[in-house]
């Protein structure tokens, strides 16, 4: 009877896998067999990569990879312990001191991912006196954070400040003790910048405290790279991110944030207690990043950045592809139907563009896209080609 039971399990699962795959939902994974840069190695051939969150192109840069294997060859693989018990090197704390500085902060906190700082930070800080106000199409980290916090919850519209402000009023007036309000800083599937300075102003007028992910953002927006709050000229009180884009590439996520929250978030999160301390060659490989990021030279990235931005938003529109709006280096192309999207990346990948389709549940449904995505380390003449092969496949697919 129990090995029946288990069967039907498993045979539960297959029919699931069938039913996404029937659906053009299926989601593969392409092995790529070089570093991470503008161009990689997919199936035996040289490709051009246009969907890596390698904004400043620091993945594969030489400086970051031997600043990793530097620190590796003095700190080890690792800690093999947690950070309270034996697991906080010195390089640790160098990392924390490093990000808050860069980004104007008192302290910061690392953590094994970004998933788990968004994870981490709304259980220890917020109780059931408290409300959580978080934007609708926050990151799923976020939105599981959220849940494993008792506060109560608010949802806002995407962006719609008159909503905000209505969900502002309601924690208000349910006699919320604080209120925080939750935010992408820029919104990863559709490149989207949050209005931190509109948040703020609200922010102000109903006494409530900010959170902002500000992964999509820190090292390329604002001045030097600060993050989407320096970018609409304002503070936060909380912000979390990542060294797994801009910043180097690897793993790893942080909260910046005054010194008593970092100290009480080092005695409560629970991704923080319960995980081991990041790994040194992440730490050296960090440092590096943001070194890079915060001086002369991530200016120069940061405009080469958004000059590549700008000319393929101009080239795709002028060829006749849908494409949302905005500034951000994350440039969707809207597609609208999940298997089309799917053909359409395969399509790419056989004329050099590596890119690939998203759709549901990642995106809402008939909102499937192939989301672009720019880099300081691609030339004009690889953007103009990869223009050139989203206009052949467009062609031939029937999108243009």
């Amino acid at each position: 009877m129990t090995q029946n039971t288990n069967q039907a399990f498993y045979d539960r699962v297959s029919a699931e896998l069938a039913d996404i795959d029937a659906q053009g939902l299926t989601k593969p994974e392409r092995v790529i067999a070089s570093r991470q840069g503008p161009v990689i190695s997919v199936n035996g051939r040289d490709v051009l990569n246009f969907c890596a969150n390698n904004y400043l192109g620091l993945a594969g840069d030489e400086r970051v990879t031997q600043a990793g294997i530097k620190a590796q060859e003095k700190w080890g693989a690792g800690t093999a312990s947690v950070r309270f018990i034996c697991g906080t090197l010195e390089i640790h704390k160098e990392l924390e001191r490093a990000i808050a500085d860069y980004l104007g902060f008192e302290d910061a906190i690392l953590f094994a991912a970004a998933f788990d700082a968004n994870g981490g930070i709304f259980e220890p800080l917020f109780g059931a006196e408290d409300a959580i106000v978080s934007d609708s199409l926050n990151h799923a980290s976020i939105i599981d954070g959220v849940r494993l916090s008792k506060a109560q919850r608010y949802r806002f519209a995407n962006s719609d400040m008159a909503d905000l402000e209505t969900k502002l009023k309601e924690a208000r007036a349910a006699g919320a003790r604080n209120i925080i309000i939750a935010t992408d800083g820029a919104f990863s599937m559709d490149g989207y910048i949050g209005k931190i300075d509109q948040i703020r102003g609200l922010a102000d007028q109903y006494e409530a405290l900010i959170m902002v992910d500000d992964c999509h953002a820190t090292g390329f927006l604002g001045d030097k790279g600060k993050g989407s709050f320096a970018h609409c000229g304002v503070e936060v009180d909380f912000v979390t991110g990542t060294f797994g884009k801009a910043l180097g590439g690897a793993m790893g996520g942080f909260i910046c944030a005054r010194k008593n929250v970092v100290e009480l978030l080092k005695q409560r999160a629970r991704p923080y207690l319960f995980s081991n301390a990041l790994a040194p060659a992440v730490c050296g490989s960090s440092l590096e990043a943001i070194r890079i990021a915060s001086g002369e030279e991530g200016d120069a990235l940061r405009a080469q950045l958004f000059a590549n931005a700008a000319r393929f938003r101009s080239a795709m529109t002028e060829a006749g592809f849908d494409l949302l709006p905005g500034e951000h280096p994350i440039i969707p192309v809207m597609l609208g139907d999940a298997k089309l999207a799917q053909d359409m990346a395969a399509r790419l990948l056989e004329l050099g563009v590596y890119v690939i389709g998203f759709s549901f549940p990642v995106v809402p449904r008939g909102q499937a896209r192939i989301r672009t995505q720019m880099s300081a380390a691609h030339t004009f003449e690889q953007i103009d080609a990869a223009v050139a092969a989203f206009t052949q496949a467009g062609r031939e697919l029937g999108v243009i």
